[in-house]
């Protein structure tokens, strides 16, 4: 995936599943395709007000803000930990401009125990920086060409945003400027409104929807950017079992990302590589690439 060989085709998103620490006594790590961890920044981030979380018919609503510790405290109290397993780490790299995007990079480059990037400039839930990158094909050409000269010793995946009018577009510019790889997508700029109280349920006036909702809309986003690129693409949006990702698998996703069902269960992504084994047994699929990109054209 990327440069990368995985176990398994599920990995654990980031922004849902910490630094991956926080569910070791709960999920055994080394049972996972790949783990992302949550938004690294230049600097700490304290993230937006709360409620941060709240749910909504078939998925949630998150405006969380990328809080991190930053990624020199990740580096030094985080990844000797995350070392001690064998599941490849990917470190989820946000920035407010584009030096922040190649410093953060760059300190990742002088440490050891990460896989590769997977680089945010997609974040519908912060002010600045996110999202005016991933909705211009210039920029996002820009900030990958940067990081990709950053992250010599490592693959580079870049995480798009479903919110743009093309995005095909988006991932072809990005795989001509040094991408390995692209996650689609991120979660699609949402609110949710308390009718007695006339706010917003969460502490930011909008977040991000995620979960089951905008699972049919970015499985046609992943079939969009599997026909414009090359690379290899990990589909992310609603999976709750294994069907979920055979789905993605067969519109042209390599690999997934679960992230929304994590909350209403931790032990999700090893529940959901387990039973996709168990389910590929069944319907007599023995390899998963046997089931990449196979949807039937003539299909309703």
């Amino acid at each position: 995936m990327g440069a990368l060989r995985l176990r398994n085709p599920v990995i654990a998103a980031s922004g849902t599943f910490g630094y991956g620490l926080e569910f070791s006594s709960l999920v055994d790590l080394d049972r996972l395709g790949g783990l992302v961890v949550k938004g690294l920044s230049r600097e700490p981030m304290e993230g937006a007000p709360g409620p941060r979380l709240c749910e909504t018919p078939s998925g949630m609503l998150n405006a969380v803000g990328l809080q991190n510790i930053g990624v020199r405290a990740f580096v030094r109290e985080k990844l000797p930990t995350l070392r001690k397993y064998a599941t490849p780490v990917v470190a989820n790299v946000f920035g407010y401009s584009i030096e922040d995007y190649a410093e953060v990079i760059r300190v990742l480059e002088d440490a050891e125990g990460l896989a590769a990037y997977e680089l945010n400039i997609s974040c519908p839930n912060v002010k600045r920086g996110g999202m005016q990158f991933g909705s211009d094909a210039a920029l996002a050409a820009e900030v990958t060409a940067v990081a990709r000269r950053a992250a010599a010793r490592r693959p580079l995946w870049v995480k798009l945003s479903p919110l743009v009018a093309d995005i095909g577009a988006i991932g072809h510019a990005v795989e001509a400027s040094g991408a390995d790889a692209l996650t689609v997508a991120n979660t699609y700029p949402a609110m949710s409104v308390d009718c007695r109280t006339r706010r917003s349920r969460i502490g930011s006036l909008t977040g991000g929807l995620s979960g089951p909702a905008i699972r049919p809309m970015t499985l046609r986003q992943v079939l969009i950017v599997r026909k414009a690129v090359g690379i290899p693409v990990i589909g992310l949006g609603g999976i709750e079992g294994p069907e979920d990702v055979i789905e993605y698998l067969v519109v042209g996703a390599t690999a997934v990302q679960v992230g929304t069902a994590s909350f209403a269960d931790p032990t999700a992504t090893e529940r959901i590589a387990g039973g996709l084994a168990s389910l590929c047994s069944r319907i007599n699929v023995f390899r998963i690439k046997e089931l990449i990109g196979t949807i039937a054209e003539n299909s309703a």
